[in-house]
């Protein structure tokens, strides 16, 4: 956008003694023609842009000029990069510009410090292994949120239905490990969470739709994921060999030595298939102590797993 350009194209020249129009072309794909017409409107703004010709010349403010560079200090800036960076780890670069926008504003002599504080801390989302699907599906909701298209895909529920839904998306969210698309679901006449990895065959459609506002505060992932109420508390016991694991999951103060090298650790959790699958990943390293329904439901699914894995593939003998 236009606006955006030129209000970047300000921010630069305030922290450039000068800048050639070819720079700035490129930077952001427009002509140069197009960068002198910029130069125009910001002028035309009552910000004096003066255009030195020759060798070692460009485009600068007026010697002398000085506008307020104190909107955001450093400090925020740096938490705006950081964050910037953690969101480019998934998805693409489009926030690259924008990052190296941020950086054109810091002062030489605060450069060092700067790359300090944006290096202090760093969040990847993307995952271990490489996830293409999921990433063309990220791709194509950006797309359909920018441009206000609905979008169509088959769903799989948890427990195993299949619905086709078109949806008019309004959020993409990442919680818990997990991407989900936030949208008004047509099938349902209502606002819906839908996990990406359950949507196949997803498909941009024709139909546009004016957006709604949302209540942000009342939003399905803003709310906890579980109450007191339904939730059971579980006692695990993690064995010597287990205990990386058991670290790996709860904190350390949630962790009670057993006094052999392993440890016991309460749990609460909303009982459902979720917590049974999260319960056998641990496999031999961990053991539910309590509740005692919960260990005769995760022996059932085990020995069920088990019949699976005798005799050849197929079931046959």
């Amino acid at each position: 956008m236009k606006i955006d350009r030129l209000l970047s194209i300000v921010i630069l020249l305030m922290n450039r003694p000068l800048i050639q129009a070819k720079e700035l072309a490129d930077m952001f794909e427009v002509s140069v023609r197009t960068i002198y017409r910029d130069i125009d409107s910001i002028n035309g703004a009552g910000i004096p842009v003066v255009t030195y010709q020759g060798a070692g010349g460009g485009i600068g403010l007026m010697e002398g000029y000085r506008l307020d560079r104190n909107v955001l200090t450093e400090h925020e800036l740096a938490d705006i990069f950081t964050a910037l960076q953690s969101v480019s780890t998934y998805g693409g670069g489009e926030h690259n510009l924008l990052m190296e926008k941020i950086s054109s504003v810091i002062p030489p002599s605060q450069t060092a410090a700067f790359r300090s504080k944006t290096t202090q801390l760093i969040v990847d989302f993307s995952p271990w292994g490489l996830q293409k699907p999921l990433e063309e599906r990220l791709a194509l909701l950006k797309e359909a949120l920018e441009e206000a298209a609905a979008v169509s895909f088959e769903y799989v529920t948890a427990d195993g239905k299949i619905s086709r839904r078109s949806v008019e998306p309004y959020t993409l969210v990442l919680k818990g490990r997990a991407w989900y698309l936030y949208g008004f679901c047509a099938e349902r006449e209502d606002f819906r969470l839908f996990k990406l990895l359950r949507m196949k065959s997803l498909i941009k459609e024709k139909r546009s739709y004016v957006r709604q506002e949302l209540p942000l505060k009342e939003l399905p992932w803003s709310s906890g994921w579980s109450t007191p109420s339904d939730t059971t508390p579980v006692v695990l016991h993690f064995s010597a060999e287990g205990r990386h694991l058991a670290e790996d999951y709860f904190d350390y103060s949630e962790l009670q030595p057993d006094g052999n090298g392993g440890y016991t650790v309460t749990v609460c959790y909303p009982e459902d298939n979720w917590l049974y699958g999260f319960l056998l990943g641990f496999g031999t390293a961990a053991e539910v102590l309590e509740p005692e329904h919960i260990r005769l439901k995760l022996g059932e699914i085990a020995a069920g797993v088990a019949a699976k894995y005798q005799g050849s593939a197929g079931g046959n003998a």
